[in-house]
């Protein structure tokens, strides 16, 4: 029988270090909302939504 070979365990997906921050704002001219969307690494998560 063969042996089944398993490469690595670490998984290297390059989307787990950030975070998506969805933000309702609302306009001056209808005073609707609308979405604003950011990107941020998980570090800056904190700062990002202190703004």
């Amino acid at each position: 029988m063969a042996k089944k070979v398993v490469a690595t365990l670490k998984n290297t997906d390059p989307t787990k270090g950030f975070a998506k921050i969805i933000r309702a704002v609302k306009t001056e001219k209808s005073g609707s909302y609308t979405f604003k969307e950011e990107i941020v690494p998980i570090n800056d998560v904190q700062e990002a939504l202190k703004k």
